[in-house]
């Protein structure tokens, strides 16, 4: 039978999971390093990032304004959210080694069948000035044509196993066609299948990645597309399609909204999107290792 787990209990475990990694990983090469030894620890930041996407808040300045209130105990030099974004962002490296490190762990480095999309990720206004914004420089104009969204920012192309471990991912200027797009995180696998939506079709695309890679990219059929497939395998395609969309939902929709993270500067960006994938990692492996739904708090080992 399920019961429930306490923040504080949950926090005590994700900060002792962290710590322990980044004893193993990093402390050692950050030791000797010039300033004073700062008071709220790397593993600490680290576990605060992760926990934000358990919470249903908005933002940073809503999820620490509660811990703030009603777990100081737990974080007893807890940093303004000026000092929490700096520090954020000088850690993402080790965020993104983190999650690396958990999709390993949750065998994703080693499927059979992976699902590939792309989401926008709107970053500044669409009529507003771009020129002085940190994008400027990486960001563009695109098109989610599903969503009939026109926006200014990136595409987050996602590699992922149908139980939504992340693989890889990257953000690229919203414009870059599909294929170009997926590229970025299909180096990170081989002998696989990938299923991907229709702008993955390519024969000689998928082609070159059967032979390079053994990776054989499935995707829907087009409506005028010739070659018609047997009706037993369109189904299971189909089906898995609907993991694909439930996969990409709950990483995009659970905890804080993707497109709305309103980061102005890449690293940033780059931050919270990695601590994003970090902590659905994470909540993976509280589930499979510890019992832990961190939906519903609850305990069920």
């Amino acid at each position: 039978m399920a019961r429930s787990i306490a923040f504080e209990d949950l926090a005590t475990v994700v900060y002792v999971w962290v710590d322990d990694w980044y004893q193993a990983h990093v402390a050692d090469g950050r030791q000797g390093q010039a300033g004073a030894k700062p008071r709220c620890s790397d593993s600490e930041v680290i576990t605060l990032l992760l926990l934000m996407d358990f919470l249903p808040f908005p933002g940073e300045t809503q999820f620490l304004g509660f811990v703030r209130a009603n777990h100081r105990a737990l974080f007893p030099q807890l940093l303004s959210q000026s000092q929490f974004n700096r520090r954020a962002r000088q850690l993402w490296p080790w965020v993104e080694t983190l999650r690396r490190h958990w999709a390993e762990v949750l065998g994703a480095t080693r499927a059979s069948l992976y699902l590939l999309d792309t989401k926008p990720l709107p970053v500044v206004g669409y009529t507003r000035d771009k020129s002085r914004s940190d994008f400027a420089a990486t960001a563009d104009y695109g098109v989610c044509a599903s969503r009939h969204l026109k926006y200014f920012g990136y595409k987050l192309v996602l590699l992922c196993t149908p139980a939504g471990v992340p693989a890889a991912y990257d953000l690229v200027p919203a414009s870059t066609d599909e294929r170009v797009a997926g590229e970025q995180v299909l180096d990170w696998v081989w002998q696989a299948r990938i299923l991907g939506d229709k702008g993955f079709i390519g024969a000689d695309w998928q082609e070159g990645y059967r032979e390079t890679r053994g990776l054989e990219i499935l995707t829907p059929a087009r409506a005028n597309q010739r070659t018609a497939r047997p009706v037993g395998v369109q189904r299971w395609l189909n089906r898995l399609r609907e993991r694909i969309e439930g996969a990409f939902h709950e990483v995009q929709n659970t905890g804080r909204h993707l497109e709305h993270l309103t980061c102005r500067t890449l690293r940033g960006l780059s931050t919270h999107v990695a601590a994003k994938m970090a902590s659905h990692a994470l909540k993976l492996l509280l589930r499979r290792q510890a019992g832990i739904d961190v939906r519903t708090f609850t305990l069920t080992l």
